[in-house]
């Protein structure tokens, strides 16, 4: 009898992505179903017996983190991965319990989507295995270990997701180490294949007395140890068990039980995690050993998601900002403009006590704010006489212009807000949407004195620049009509420290 073919769900609101996919995986053997919203895909898992789910978080109707946590309660085993074009994501991932098995960043690659499928089908069967011994009342015992060594590889899951960088990933495979197999003492490497050395990056212990440990252990591997690890990556790139060296008589006094594990990206080693115990009649077994393989399987992933994600995140960054440098070089007076408003308007956030998230996303908006200027026309946009009405409204269509060409990334929300909103006047008499005081994004708020400011502060091709005491002037007066009194005045403090004669 011919196997079934494995079936996965595909949802997501772009059809494209739904087209691509869905010829992908057909090629690949696969039966693939697809649907535009959570609410169709609800309907297709009440008659089809789906295998795996991906979804997409922004969607009409029903979005992806609402379906991921009806089908937990529907079927617990089913695996859901997300794909997300939004970099924050993990905090709402955090708030799901098993639903979210893994995520991936858009644009997604389909070869990627192809080896997460296999993985967490693998890592399912374990889950679904684990489940069935729990329905067996005379294994209790046995079924009470499995329990504890699945929640151990999903808080190695949860806690691998919610690791945002590459020094955390590290310091987390040692802490785990400690946490979950109860080694005295865990380290984590980077590998150099070329010259065959090991570089201390990360390591952990459950705290240590001894004094020859310490010796030996302290900071981090004496040469002995180091040596010893080395000649096992010479001889084996796979994770191993060793009772002893064998070589160093001091060492093996010391050293009751060790694991090397190898950290491989693409079949290469790029680091290695050793695990130590200390402690007579403590030695860590083939468990521990799949254990520790397994926290080093995540964080190859995760350390791939996140190289991943930031090559995504800059290249992105490059093409937009390549956009203003464009508009820039049509408009000479403007030259700079958007760097200089972006200083200022981080330098005001952090004024007011912004967070270090508020702080990136206003600089990355300020750097950003006009390039919705690239589609108004150089007679109107370098028109050095007074605008005609009919031209002061096309001017006024680049912030929406600018949210739009944002919005296209997919990645950015609430930058798209700010540049949207940062002609907003506080009394309600701005552009393109009328929002009054607090209603208008408080980052947008700030971004608008910054660049108002530099706006008068600047020559432009219809008149030359003023005075900074009159600039100033300028914002005061209109401090509660044009702009946020908040705003203004910590705007204020920070231009006094650069311009003093002028308060």
């Amino acid at each position: 009898m011919k196997n079934e073919p494995i079936k996965i769900l595909v949802v997501d609101d772009e059809e494209g992505i739904l087209d691509v996919s869905e010829g992908y995986f057909q090629r690949k053997g696969y039966e693939v179903y697809t649907a535009g919203n959570g609410v169709e895909a609800l309907k297709i898992l009440n008659r089809v017996k789906i295998d795996c789910v991906f979804t997409d978080i922004n969607m009409p109707i029903m979005d992806g983190l609402e379906l991921a946590e009806k089908i937990r309660l529907i079927e617990n085993t089913l695996p859901v991965v997300v794909m997300t074009g939004y970099p924050s994501l993990e905090n709402s991932i955090q708030t799901l319990k098993n639903g979210v098995v893994d995520y991936l960043i858009k644009p997604v690659n389909l070869e990627q989507m192809e080896l997460t499928l296999k993985r967490i089908l693998r890592e399912r069967e374990l889950f679904v295995e684990n489940l069935i011994l729990k329905e067996e009342v005379e294994r209790q015992e046995q079924l009470k270990e499995r329990i504890q060594d699945l929640n151990t590889l999903n808080r190695v899951m949860e806690d691998f997701s919610s690791t945002d960088s590459s020094y955390g990933i590290f310091n987390k495979v040692t802490e785990l180490g400690v946490e979950e197999l109860r080694a005295d003492k865990v380290f984590f490497h980077i590998y150099s294949d070329e010259d065959k050395s090991l570089v201390l990056v990360a390591s952990s212990d459950c705290g240590i007395e001894n004094e020859t440990v310490h010796s030996l252990f302290g900071r981090g591997l004496s040469d002995a140890a180091t040596g010893f690890i080395l000649d096992v990556l010479s001889t084996d790139h796979n994770p191993c068990l060793i009772s002893g060296s064998g070589k160093n008589e001091r060492l093996d006094k010391v050293v009751h039980s060790l694991m090397v594990v190898p950290l491989k990206i693409r079949d290469k080693i790029f680091g290695v995690a050793s695990a130590f115990s200390f402690q007579a009649g403590r030695h860590f077994n083939e468990k521990s050993l799949y254990y520790m393989n397994f926290i080093t399987q995540k964080a190859a992933a995760a350390i791939e998601n996140i190289a991943l994600y930031e090559n995504i995140y800059e290249n992105l960054f490059s093409t937009l900002y390549a956009f203003v440098t464009a508009l820039e070089v049509r408009d000479l007076y403007t030259r700079k403009h958007s760097t200089r408003v972006a200083k200022f308007a981080q330098r005001t956030a952090r004024q007011m006590g912004c967070t270090e998230e508020e702080l990136d996303i206003i600089g990355f908006a300020g750097s950003l704010h006009d390039i919705g200027k690239i589609g108004i026309r150089d007679d109107i946009l370098l028109k050095p006489g007074r605008l005609t009405d009919e031209e002061y409204e096309k001017i006024k269509e680049h912030p929406v212009i600018g949210a739009d060409i944002i919005s296209k990334m997919g990645l950015w929300d609430r930058e798209m807000e700010i540049i949207r909103h940062h002609h907003e006047r506080f009394d309600g008499k701005g552009y393109p949407d009328g929002l009054k005081g607090e209603q208008i994004p408080k980052l947008a708020r700030i971004l608008c004195v910054a660049d108002s400011y530099d706006a008068m502060a600047s020559d432009r091709a219809y008149r030359e620049k003023m005075e900074i005491a009159e600039v100033i002037g300028i914002i005061k007066e209109n401090s509660g009509t044009q702009f946020d009194p908040e705003a203004v005045k910590a705007f204020l403090t920070v231009l006094a420290q650069d311009f003093p004669e002028a308060f």
